[in-house]
């Protein structure tokens, strides 16, 4: 049994880490391919002229996409569509992630004793051995709690969006985005959580299908809801090092600011209005820049590359694409504004204060 047990850890262990290492590639590769040509159309170059000109189209929406031009587009009210499949899919990974992380990689000392005693009193899980095997280090462990902990933060992020997107934000009926815009975003609300937990996502998910494969096998009693050990999961996220709090820290600021930011944004139109009347947005970091929701986005995804610890190169590629994407977009909106109004705050940069 056990040289059984060794030839199945080893093959499962290979088949995994070759199914991850194509995740984090793949992860890299689009990252990358959606950041490069907005750096590119970015250079000041008359010949890249109409290369910006067709990603603009393709990134406008609402106020500065024009009324004539729907064309290949869907209603802005779809971004709804992006908050719910962000909250299903990341609280998806958030549960996996964070049982595995409880049963397979607990942080203390006592609490890797007792699992081990628990198993050898009970006859031993090879499912579980396996498992706790792979992530026999005390880093190792750690990184799964972190992963928990950046997924934690994510699911904050989705929940706030998907309630402005039905209670703060009122879509005019004319308002559009380009189809590839909203294929983007999709793609983004899919492969942003997975960049949080690659380290860990497989094995979690794995270990999932195990535990229910073994509890058909061998019938096992459901737990009681009474047995459920809250403080067992919470303990360890308090363990964390002061680099995924002071992360946590710069993520609150900017989640808060954006909250704010969206208010002030949902107050500009009432519900019911299906009018196109826009005007000025004052408040908040609306003083100093003419998008301080995408500045605030920005923030608290530099929040999340901190609380990561910053050595996941997948993370900062995501960073890298979210912050292009957003210069892109508020310097297309800081154009608008400048254009419909004679009295528009001069002293405004477009997404970064006193500097652009």
């Amino acid at each position: 049994m056990n040289s059984l047990g060794v030839l199945m850890e080893a093959l499962a262990s290979q088949s995994i880490n070759t199914i991850k290492t194509t995740l984090i590639w793949l992860l890299r590769t689009t990252w990358i391919v959606g950041t490069l040509p907005i750096l590119i159309a970015s250079l000041p170059s008359p010949c890249l002229n109409s290369f910006h000109s067709l990603l603009l189209s393709f990134a406008k929406r609402g106020k500065i996409m024009p009324s004539s031009s729907h064309r290949f587009t869907v209603p802005q009210s779809f971004f709804l569509h992006f908050y719910l499949l962000a909250l299903i899919w990341t609280t998806t990974l958030l549960m996996g992630t964070w049982y595995f992380a409880y049963k397979v990689t607990p942080l203390s000392t006592e609490s890797l004793s007792y699992l081990a005693a628990a198993n050898h009193l009970t006859g031993g899980s090879l499912v579980f051995s396996l498992h706790k095997s792979r992530f026999s280090s005390v880093d190792d462990r750690f990184n799964v709690w972190k992963a928990v902990f950046l997924l934690l933060l994510m699911e904050i992020h989705v929940l706030r969006r998907l309630y402005e997107t039905f209670q703060v934000f009122n879509y005019s009926p004319s308002a559009r985005m380009h189809i590839v815009g909203y294929l983007t975003g999709i793609y983004f609300y899919t492969a942003a959580p997975l960049s949080l937990c690659t380290f860990c996502v497989l094995e979690a998910f794995n270990f999932a299908a195990d535990q229910v494969a073994e509890f058909k096998v061998e019938g096992q009693e459901m737990v009681s809801i009474t047995d459920f050990d809250l403080w067992g999961y919470m303990k360890p996220l308090t363990r964390l090092g002061w680099c995924q709090w002071t992360g946590a820290v710069i993520f609150a600021w900017g989640w808060f600011h954006q909250l704010r930011c969206h208010a002030i944004l949902g107050s500009l139109r009432e519900r019911g209005d299906r009018t196109n009347k826009y005007v000025i947005p004052y408040g908040d970091w609306f003083e100093v820049v003419s998008s301080p929701h995408y500045l605030s986005e920005m923030i608290l995804y530099a929040g999340l590359l901190v609380a990561s610890g910053g050595t996941d190169f997948t993370i900062w590629l995501l960073l890298g694409f979210v912050v292009a994407n957003l210069v892109l977009a508020a310097a297309e909106s800081h154009r608008w504004y400048l254009r419909k109004f004679e009295n528009y705050p001069r002293n405004r940069q477009a997404i970064l204060p006193f500097v652009y």
